[in-house]
């Protein structure tokens, strides 16, 4: 039998709690630490789609990347959705834990594994943190490496584009089509707040997600007068962190074999469809 409880632990063992960002509010939502978890469902989003998969697949667990309540409520009211899936959650037996930046951080992060599927080698000599953590230099938020070899930004945007699942915004690009990259930052999720950091800048791409207008464009513009560099790919945040559920939830099996473990194929990226123009 496999507790909540004994599931925490576990977690924080991969993806300890001290990784975390001061704002982050990972760790547990709602659950009872010495209930029974024979199924858990791994999810990027808490949102009703994912709660509704976990409840009707019976699953004790619900873990998701990104917290349920990262912003502060007062009040979990069934009138307002966080309430609705507080509610459904505990009505339902199922526990609620999110490993966020403490997930981000650790080398089989969201990040590191867009880097595993680009070919670049694994460990610390092979991979920078560009915001590394207090108590590990190895460790940190956004990495920057170099591919095997160099290509060009299309190439290396297309690769992107085959790598992550579809999304209705795709990759964007800013930055001639031609220009050599090897050299590569990397930070999956919202990235913008890194753009100005002199490993970035560095680069000869930056791949993030979420970019907004002004930071994106007083970067381009700075790129200008830098040669060009970097250039800017853009993906969907949802895309750039679904790849890490696969192997977090191998890493569960190999410490609790008796639990049944699934990954969502829900596509809970919040954009339904596109115009193009």
């Amino acid at each position: 039998m496999t507790t909540l409880r004994e599931l925490q632990a576990t977690v924080e063992t991969l993806f300890p709690a001290r990784g975390a960002e001061s704002w982050d509010a990972i760790g547990t939502a709602t659950g009872d630490p010495d209930a029974e978890v024979t199924r858990a469902l791994l999810a990027v989003d808490p949102v009703a789609a994912t709660v509704g998969e976990a409840l009707e697949w019976g699953a004790g667990l619900l873990l998701t990347h990104h917290p349920l309540l990262l912003r502060g409520v007062t009040s979990v009211a069934e009138d307002r959705y966080k309430g609705r899936l507080i509610a459904r959650l505990i009505r339902g037996g199922c526990a609620l834990l999110a490993a966020h930046t403490n997930a981000d951080v650790v080398e089989s992060g969201p990040t590191g594994v867009i880097l595993d599927r680009l070919g670049v080698p694994a460990g610390p000599e092979h991979r920078i943190p560009i915001k590394p953590t207090a108590d590990d230099p190895d460790r940190g938020i956004g990495l920057v490496a170099e591919l095997p070899a160099t290509v060009t930004l299309r190439e290396f945007a297309e690769r992107v584009a085959e790598i992550l699942p579809a999304t209705v915004g795709g990759v964007r690009v800013a930055g001639d089509p031609d220009q050599p990259v090897r050299r590569i930052a990397v930070c999956s999720g919202a990235g913008d707040s890194l753009l100005g950091d002199p490993m970035v800048r560095g680069a000869d791409v930056y791949l993030t997600s979420d970019l907004r207008h002004h930071p994106a464009s007083e970067a381009r513009e700075q790129a200008l007068l830098d040669g060009g560099r970097p250039a800017l790919v853009d993906t969907a945040h949802w895309a750039s962190e679904r790849l890490w559920l696969e192997g977090a939830a191998e890493r569960l099996r190999a410490v609790h074999p008796d639990l049944e473990v699934r990954v969502s194929d829900l596509r809970t990226d919040p954009f339904d469809f596109r115009i193009d123009q």
